[in-house]
C-alpha cells in the first residue's frame, strides 16, 4: 500500500499557508482512495468571533454541494427499487402536471432539464423556509422550455423538485432519507445535514464574504437569466447561509457538511467504505455519464450534467462545487473522492483550493 505521508504534508502546508496569508479563515480538505482515507487536513478557525478552531467534523454551510447529497439520496432509493429515473413526477405529485408538465420525469429533474429553474421574482428568506409554499410555486409554474429539450441550473428549485418527489414516493422528508440511508450507515450523522438539528447548530462554521457578493452582483448584471434562478432577495451569500433559521431548515439545494463526510459519501458511491457501499458499479457508471450538451441556460457557459451531478469542465471530477468556495466529487476512473470546505466566500484569486484538489488527483494518477 502506498505511503501518502508526503501528500498529506503538502496539503497541510498549503492550507496552513492560505490561512496564514489571510486568503482563507478556515479550511477542510479530505480525500478517499479505494474507500480509504488518504488525506484529512484542517486549518484555521471555524468562527472568528469565538475563536473556535476547525476540526475534521466541523460542519460548514455549503451552497450547491447539497445538490450532490440530494442526488445521492435519490440513487440510494433507486438502488432499492423505491424510485425509477423515468418516473413521471406527476404520477406521485399530481399537482405538478399543470401547464403541460405532466410528462416531466425524475430524469429530467436530475439533469436540470425540467424547465422550472425560476424562483418567484420577489422571493425572500421566508419563502425558502416554507417547504409547502415553494412546492406549490414550482407545481404551479409554466416550464421555461419543453422538458428535456435543454438544461439550465435549477439553483434553488432543484432541492424542492427532487425533495418533494422523494417525500411523495416514500412518505418521508428527504432530510430523513439522507440521515437514515446515507449519513448514518457511513457514520457521518453529525456531519451531513439538510436542516441542522437545534443541538448541533453551535458546531457549525460561520461564513464570511470576501468578494463573493460582488461576484453575485456581477453575474446579475451580465447573465441574462441569473436573477430568474437567484433573485436579489435569495442570493446565495454568507449572510443568508449564517442565519440560524436557514441552517435549521430543510432546503436540499444546499447542505451543511464536513469535507470528510462528503468525500466519504462520494467514496461510498464507488467502493465500500468500512463495509458500506451505497450503489452498484452498474449504477455508478449510469449516474456519472454526461447527459447534456451545449450551454447552460442559467449560467450561459459550459456546465455539463450527469444524472444528478456536474461533470466539472476541465478537471474530470463528477460532483458539485459550492457557490463562493468549496468543492466535492469523485474521479471514477481512479476510485478517488475529494472534498474541500471553507468559510471565506470568494471568487477568482486563482482558486488555490481547486489547485489542491488537482494536486491530490495528480498524486493518485501518477501511482
Amino acid at each position: 500500500m502506498r505511503d501518502w505521508t508526503g501528500l498529506r504534508r503538502e496539503v497541510q502546508r498549503r492550507i496552513d499557508g492560505l490561512v496564514a496569508a489571510g486568503r482563507e479563515i478556515g479550511v477542510q480538505v479530505a480525500a478517499y482512495l479505494d474507500g480509504r482515507p488518504i488525506v484529512s487536513a484542517v486549518s484555521g478557525l471555524a468562527d472568528e468571533a469565538t475563536g473556535a478552531p476547525v476540526t475534521p467534523d466541523t460542519p460548514f454551510p455549503s451552497y450547491s454541494i447539497g445538490k450532490g447529497l440530494t442526488s445521492t439520496a435519490v440513487h440510494v432509493l433507486a438502488e432499492r427499487g423505491v424510485l425509477g429515473y423515468d418516473l413521471r413526477i406527476a404520477d406521485v405529485w399530481p399537482e405538478y402536471a399543470r401547464h403541460g408538465k405532466q410528462d416531466t420525469t425524475l430524469r429530467h429533474a436530475l439533469t436540470h432539464a425540467a424547465g422550472v429553474p425560476q424562483m418567484p421574482p420577489y422571493a425572500t428568506t421566508a419563502d425558502l423556509l416554507d417547504w409547502d409554499e415553494m412546492c406549490r410555486a414550482i407545481a404551479g409554474s409554466r416550464p421555461l422550455w419543453e422538458p428535456g429539450t435543454r438544461h439550465g441550473l435549477h439553483e434553488w428549485t432543484y432541492g424542492w423538485l427532487i425533495g418533494e418527489v422523494v417525500r411523495r414516493a416514500t412518505h418521508k422528508p428527504i432530510a430523513w432519507v439522507l440521515a437514515e440511508e446515507v449519513a448514518r450507515p457511513l457514520r457521518a450523522d453529525r456531519e451531513l445535514f439538510f436542516g441542522v438539528p437545534p443541538e448541533q447548530v453551535n458546531r457549525v462554521a460561520r461564513l464570511k464574504d470576501r468578494n463573493w457578493s460582488a461576484m453575485l452582483q456581477s453575474m446579475s448584471e451580465h447573465l441574462e437569466n441569473f436573477d430568474t434562478v437567484a433573485p436579489p432577495g435569495v442570493r446565495p451569500d454568507a449572510t443568508l447561509a449564517n442565519r440560524r433559521d436557514v441552517l435549521r431548515a430543510d432546503i436540499p439545494a444546499i447542505a451543511t457538511v464536513s469535507a470528510r463526510a462528503v468525500a466519504r459519501m462520494y467514496a461510498a458511491l464507488m467502493d465500500e467504505v468500512d463495509g458500506v457501499r451505497l450503489i452498484s458499479a452498474e449504477r455508478l457508471k449510469m449516474i456519472t455519464t454526461t447527459r447534456t450538451g451545449g450551454p447552460d441556460w442559467a449560467v450561459g457557459g459550459d456546465l455539463p450534467k450527469t444524472l444528478g451531478y456536474v461533470a466539472q469542465p476541465g478537471c474530470q471530477r463528477i460532483g458539485w462545487s459550492g457557490d463562493g468556495g468549496g468543492l466535492s466529487g469523485c474521479y471514477p476512473d481512479l476510485n478517488l473522492a475529494v472534498a474541500v470546505t471553507k468559510n471565506y466566500l470568494s471568487a477568482g484569486d486563482g482558486d488555490p483550493l481547486e489547485d489542491i484538489a488537482a494536486t491530490i488527483h495528480a498524486a493518485v494518477a501518477e501511482g
